[in-house]
C-alpha cells in the first residue's frame, strides 16, 4: 500500500481498482477494462471524461495567467466575469459570491458569513442553523457539524453544541411516514415538528435552515410536494434565512438549472455551489448570498482594515476559467434540457426494476436517482448486504454506482449520457442486484 490516506473509504481496504483514463461518460482501469461511470465521478462530471474544449480552456489560462489570488484588492477578469456570470443566473436577490475550492468549504464559509453578519448587526445571539437528520453538507469542522451521517460524524467529535447546530426530520416519505399517514399529512407532521423546535429554541436565536434540494449521499431523497412551500413559510414566518446546498444538484442534474427550480424553492437567501461548476476539472465552489446579507459586511470590513476571510485560491483563475467554458458549453449544448429529456427516461427505465421484489422504491429527479433494496417489501427490513453486493458485482461488470444510506444503489451519470447508454447502466444494475441475490 502507498503512503496516501484516502478519503471517505475503509482504511483497511484502500487501493481496490485504480484508474488510468477516461473518455465520455466511461473510464478505464490498468488492465484497460471499461466502466460506465454512473456516478459522474462523486456527483460531479456533468460533461464525462476527456471534454477537449474545456481541456484546451484550462490549457490557455495556465498559459496566459496560471495562478493570480484575489486579496487586497487584487483581481482577475475570470474571476470577475464568473460572478457576474452566477449573479445574474441565480434565484437570490442581488447576489454576491465568493469562491472556494469545495462543497465543504463554501459550507463552512457560509457559517462564518452568519456569524460575521449576526455580529455587525447587533445579533449576536443569532447563530443557529437547522440541518436535517440524514444531511450530508461536508467533511470540514463546520461544514461536518452540518452533516447528520453516522459514519461522518464517528470519532471526530463534531462540536455541533458550540456551534448551536439544530436537526429536524428528513422528508423521505418510504422511511419516514406512520402506518396509514398520506404524503400530504407527512408534510404537515414533520414540519409542524420544524416550528415547534424553532419555538422551544427561540426564533430570535435562529439564523438559518440548510437543505439540499434532493439529498445526495444520503439515498437521493426526493421531498414530498408541498414540503419546501411549507418550510419557507414556516422560515419566513420567524425570518429565518432558506440555505439552499447546490452542491449536487446545481446546473443542470435535476433536469433544470437548479435543484431550487425543480423543488419549488423561491428565493433562498444562501446557495452552495461546487461539483459541476467546472465539470469537476478544476476544483472550485461559490458560496452565494444574498445582497441584503453583504451590505453591512462592507463598512464593517473598512472599521477593521479587510475582511478577515479567504482562501489562496479564492478565485483562482484557471479554475475561474474552467467554470466559466462549462457554464458555456451546459447552456450552448441544451445539456439542461437534455438532462431532463434522458432523466425522464432513466426514471421510467429504473421504474422497471420494481419488478425485482427486493427493490422497495425507486427514486429521483432528472439524472439523479437511487433504488432502495430491502428484505421484503412488507416489512421495508434494509438490506444493506443485498446493496453491498450488488454493488461490487456491477463493478465486476464495467459499471460503478454507488452504496450509499446503508441499503441504496445511487445513480448519478455524466449530463452528456444518451439514451442507449441509459440502457446500458439499468440493464447493467438490473443485473448486479439479480447477480447479488443468486450469491446468497
Amino acid at each position: 500500500m502507498s503512503a496516501v490516506i484516502y478519503p471517505t473509504t475503509n482504511l483497511a481496504a484502500t487501493e481496490q481498482l485504480s484508474f488510468a483514463r477516461g473518455e465520455g461518460v466511461y473510464v478505464y482501469d490498468q488492465q484497460g477494462k471499461q466502466y460506465l461511470e454512473g456516478m459522474a465521478g462523486l456527483w460531479c462530471t456533468g460533461l464525462g471524461y476527456g471534454n477537449q474544449e474545456l481541456i484546451e480552456t484550462i490549457e490557455q489560462q495556465l498559459q496566459t495567467l496560471s495562478f493570480s489570488h484575489t486579496f487586497g484588492g487584487k483581481t482577475h477578469q475570470p474571476v470577475i466575469d464568473l460572478a457576474d456570470k452566477l449573479a445574474a443566473m441565480v434565484p437570490v436577490k442581488d447576489a454576491m459570491v465568493f469562491f472556494g475550492n469545495s462543497g465543504s468549504d463554501a459550507n463552512d464559509t457560509h457559517i462564518k458569513l452568519l456569524r460575521y453578519h449576526a455580529d455587525i448587526t447587533g445579533n449576536t445571539g443569532r447563530y443557529k442553523i437547522i440541518t436535517r437528520e440524514r444531511a450530508y453538507h461536508g467533511v470540514t469542522v463546520a461544514a461536518g457539524a452540518l452533516t447528520s451521517l453516522p459514519a461522518n460524524l464517528a470519532h471526530f467529535q463534531a462540536p455541533i453544541e458550540a456551534l448551536g447546530i439544530l436537526r429536524t426530520d428528513h422528508p423521505h416519505y418510504y422511511r419516514g411516514a406512520l402506518p396509514g399517514e398520506s404524503e400530504a399529512d407527512f408534510v404537515a407532521r414533520i414540519t409542524g415538528n420544524l416550528e415547534q423546535l424553532i419555538l422551544a429554541e427561540g426564533p430570535e436565536t435562529i439564523a438559518a435552515f440548510i437543505a439540499e434540494p434532493i439529498t445526495g449521499a444520503s439515498g437521493v431523497i426526493v421531498p414530498p410536494a408541498g414540503y419546501y412551500p411549507a418550510v419557507q413559510a414556516i422560515l419566513d414566518k420567524y425570518g429565518i434565512l432558506f440555505w439552499a446546498d447546490e452542491v449536487i444538484t446545481g446546473f443542470g442534474r435535476t433536469g433544470d438549472v437548479f435543484g431550487c427550480d425543480s423543488m419549488q424553492i423561491k428565493q433562498p437567501a444562501m446557495m452552495t455551489f461546487a461539483k459541476q461548476l467546472s465539470s469537476a476539472y478544476y476544483p472550485i465552489s461559490a458560496a452565494v448570498i444574498s445582497g441584503e446579507l453583504y451590505e453591512p459586511m462592507v463598512a464593517a470590513s473598512a472599521e477593521v482594515g479587510i475582511f478577515g476571510h479567504g482562501y489562496t485560491y479564492s478565485g483562482h483563475p484557471v479554475a475561474c476559467a474552467a467554470a466559466l467554458k462549462t457554464l458555456e458549453i451546459y447552456e450552448r449544448d441544451g445539456l439542461y434540457s437534455h438532462a431532463a429529456e434522458v432523466g425522464d427516461y432513466l426514471e421510467a427505465r429504473l421504474q422497471e426494476l420494481t419488478a425485482i421484489e427486493q427493490v422497495g422504491e425507486v427514486r429521483g429527479r432528472g439524472l439523479i436517482g437511487a433504488v432502495e433494496l430491502v428484505e421484503d417489501r412488507a416489512s421495508k427490513t434494509p438490506a444493506s448486504d443485498l446493496a453491498k453486493r450488488a454493488t461490487q458485482a456491477a463493478q465486476d461488470n464495467g459499471l460503478i454506482v454507488r452504496n450509499v444510506a446503508g441499503n441504496a444503489l445511487a445513480v448519478c451519470p455524466p449530463l452528456v449520457i444518451t439514451r442507449a447508454q441509459v440502457d446500458e447502466l439499468v440493464d447493467k444494475l438490473g443485473n448486479a442486484i439479480e447477480q447479488a441475490l443468486a450469491a446468497r
